[in-house]
């Protein structure tokens, strides 16, 4: 199979699977601008799948770079409002969103932490009612990749230029089914046997959850209410989606106030251009009382001051160590891809949807039935070959699901 012919399968899988896009209806894409290629190919077929509209939101590496080293301090305090009121806008007549991730996991490194925190926060406030949009499953949506050269470069240090892009397109391929003969098909199967995990686990609807590894012992409280959920998704008008593409996951909320020990991570995290690795977070009755990283310490502690609940976490994802991601052997430096070969847990908001009833709650409703709200959505990876959850019951009893790395029910 060709190059091109990959790329055509590739939109097709982000259109007709991805967000699904339906006759008539508004395709919004936010992408960086050097994607424009794939975004035109995305375009072709959102059309010829019957899409009313495409709109892009384009950004630039370098604009920002530029914008992080040379912009006054007031600047990253602010977001602009016609922006997110667009989005909003889109969002509630019912539009599609597909982001598209790829841009260089190190571009601001040097920056100023506190710049980065202060355009992250601001950000977040400007973005809530959008975020509602997406953490309530209202709209259909789905992220995918595009590798920039920085991107590929990082991930690749022995290549440079189109080499490093053309391996790390590859790798791409691979870990989202591409190289199969119909991957619309093969991701049909693959969504099949997540949801086989999903019914597992709300049928025994566990108490909490206990992780062992090298690093890790923590206890993971889940809410009274909580639902597993899988990689695909419903959105409110009934469209079948998936959010991530790839995804190899099942996931449900955390119980705000119900997590206990310590846990490492496994793999680096990028946020907002810059590198965090080897940390361990300490949790007390839920919120972060202690965190310490071998690189990007003052990133990781502006991080958790984002705002008053980004010392708690939301997300709790299951994922097994073997899967097509993690058998390429590689760390992404990319969370869309990372958080996939690995079970991983999320700093800030949980997802609305993941309690009964939550998707109509207010964010005080989802907060007094123990789920976390924030402006602050980070995954970091904690799975590894080596680790052992076991699922709690009320009585105590425990029921194994994961052993060294990987499903065990």
């Amino acid at each position: 199979m060709s190059f091109v012919e990959q790329v055509e399968k590739y939109a097709d899988l982000a259109v007709k699977v991805g967000v699904n896009i339906q006759p008539g209806q508004t395709l919004v894409i936010r992408t960086p601008l050097f994607a424009a290629e794939f975004v035109r190919v995305v375009a072709k077929k959102a059309y010829e799948a019957g899409a009313g509209h495409v709109e892009v939101e384009w950004s630039d590496e370098e604009i920002s770079k530029l914008k992080y080293h040379l912009a006054p301090d007031e600047s990253f305090h602010t977001y602009p409002e016609w922006r997110a009121k667009g989005l909003e806008e889109e969002a509630e007549k019912g539009s599609a969103f597909l982001s598209i991730t790829g841009s260089d996991p190190d571009l601001l490194k040097g920056v100023d932490p506190t710049r980065i925190a202060n355009a992250n926060k601001a950000a977040g406030a400007a973005l809530n009612g959008f975020r509602r949009y997406i953490t309530s499953d209202k709209v259909s949506w789905s992220i995918v990749a595009v590798p920039s050269v920085g991107w590929a470069e990082t991930v690749f240090p022995e290549e440079k230029g189109e080499k490093a892009v053309e391996k790390l397109w590859d790798a791409i391929f691979a870990a989202t089914r591409i190289d199969q003969a119909d991957p619309v098909a093969a991701w049909k199967e693959h969504l099949a046997t997540l949801d086989e995990k999903m019914e597992i686990l709300n049928q025994q609807h566990f108490h909490s959850l206990h992780y062992t590894a090298e690093g890790t012992d923590l206890t993971i409280e889940l809410p009274e209410t909580h639902l597993w959920v899988s990689g695909g998704s419903i959105s409110k008008s009934g469209v079948d989606f998936v959010a991530n593409m790839p995804t190899e996951e099942v996931f449900t909320a955390a119980k705000k106030t119900g997590v206990d020990g310590h846990v490492t991570s496994t793999k680096p995290l990028s946020y907002g251009g810059s590198l965090i690795e080897n940390f361990t977070l300490t949790f007390e009755e839920g919120k972060i009382v202690k965190a310490t990283a071998e690189k990007g310490q003052e990133t990781l502690e502006r991080l958790l001051e984002n705002d008053e609940n980004s010392r708690y976490i939301g997300e709790v994802a299951l994922v097994p160590h073997q899967s097509p991601i993690s058998d390429t052997n590689i760390i992404f430096f990319n969370t869309l891809f990372d958080e996939n070969a690995s079970n991983h847990l999320a700093i800030g908001s949980a997802y609305a949807f993941n309690i009964e009833g939550g998707k109509e709650m207010t964010n005080e409703e989802l907060e007094a039935n123990g789920i976390n709200t924030s402006q602050t959505h980070v995954d970091f990876m904690v799975g590894s070959a080596s680790m052992d959850i076991d699922g709690i019951q009320k009585d105590g009893s425990r029921v194994p699901v994961f052993r060294k790395g990987n499903w065990a029910i």
